[in-house]
């Protein structure tokens, strides 16, 4: 609507230009394409306009004309993205098989993480299972369900805290003495459990030190009066995470050599890198069918074409 209002304006001076020249048969002619192009473009408003309406309507303000089920998917690139399905996967470690997936149309993966695991898991039917993600699953309830389902996860912790980024300290900085239930900063100082609260639906525990104000290093911790922490209830399940990546950093290669295998030799195969079919229930019955291909493949590669075809006869 912007780039239309734009061109419109563009237009509009064209035509004053035009109208402050000597008129001539040529000048009628363009004047006359350029009243065109005008009206078109506020034909184009109009509809668009009506589309916002509708785009304002839906429960996530999007539109899609090309597949009413598709939606805007964030890539790598800042700043880009593309419409389209985002298509989840888990795979075993050993030899790159598929164990399960799913295809869903929401942008983000941080609502995905324990429903994968535990299908997967369903799939392997085992009592426990070790699964690796990485950082855009993050989510402290999906870690705490997947604890619950007997599932352990490793996966990192994105660094979303502006006093980082701003060259302060952060909360990794700060060491939790799980005993006196208080924070110790780099300075040395407590900070001591100060109230409860609800932030977003989740029980979270404030901790405040009132030794700030007279502290040498406060420049590089706050801006505010004095360091607040906040600690969700089930924080020890994050600090578990933590631990364990720090103490198996190679998982993450390990993550990146496992899922990313299955992922490139499907899209090599496709193509065009990009589904054939529209609307979710029909992508994902042509998802279905690549990864069935992927494993199919994999398996004959393994075992041979012979004993595995023994294997689905007996």
């Amino acid at each position: 609507m912007a780039q239309i209002e734009e061109s419109v304006a563009r237009y509009l001076q064209q035509l004053d230009t035009a109208d402050r020249q000597e008129p001539s048969e040529a000048l009628k002619i363009k004047a006359s394409h350029l009243k065109e192009k005008i009206e078109k473009l506020k034909q184009e408003m109009q509809r668009l306009a009506t589309l916002k309406v509708e785009m304002l309507a839906t429960p996530d303000q999007q539109i899609s004309l090309t597949d009413p089920d598709s939606r805007s998917m964030a890539t790598s690139g800042r700043g880009s993205g593309v419409v389209g399905y985002n298509v989840q996967v888990a795979v075993e470690t050993k030899h790159h098989l598929i164990v399960t997936h799913e295809v869903t149309n929401e942008g983000s993966d941080r609502s995905q993480l324990s429903a994968m695991a535990k299908q997967a898991k369903a799939a392997l039917n085992v009592e426990k299972l070790d699964a690796v993600a990485d950082r855009g699953y993050f989510n402290g309830e999906e870690i705490l369900a997947c604890e619950e389902a007997g599932i352990t996860v490793t996966l990192p912790k994105p660094v979303t805290s502006n006093s980082k980024a701003e060259g302060r300290f952060g909360k990794q900085d700060l060491r939790y003495v799980a005993e006196a239930d208080v924070y110790v900063c780099p300075a040395g100082e407590r900070l001591a459990y100060y109230y409860t609260t609800e932030d977003k639906g989740l029980v979270v525990h404030r901790y405040v030190t009132n030794a700030c104000q007279h502290c040498a290093i406060k420049h590089n911790c706050t801006k505010g009066k004095e360091r607040r922490i906040s600690r969700w209830e089930h924080e020890h399940v994050i600090d578990a995470v933590q631990r364990r990546l720090d103490e198996h950093p190679e998982k993450m290669r390990q993550r990146r050599e496992t899922v990313e295998h299955p992922f490139g030799t499907i899209k090599a195969r496709m193509g065009a890198t990009h589904f054939l079919m529209k609307t979710l229930p029909r992508v994902a019955s042509e998802m279905a069918l690549h990864v069935l291909a992927y494993n199919l493949t994999r398996v004959m590669n393994i075992m041979g074409v012979r004993p595995l075809m023994a294997a689905m006869t007996a």
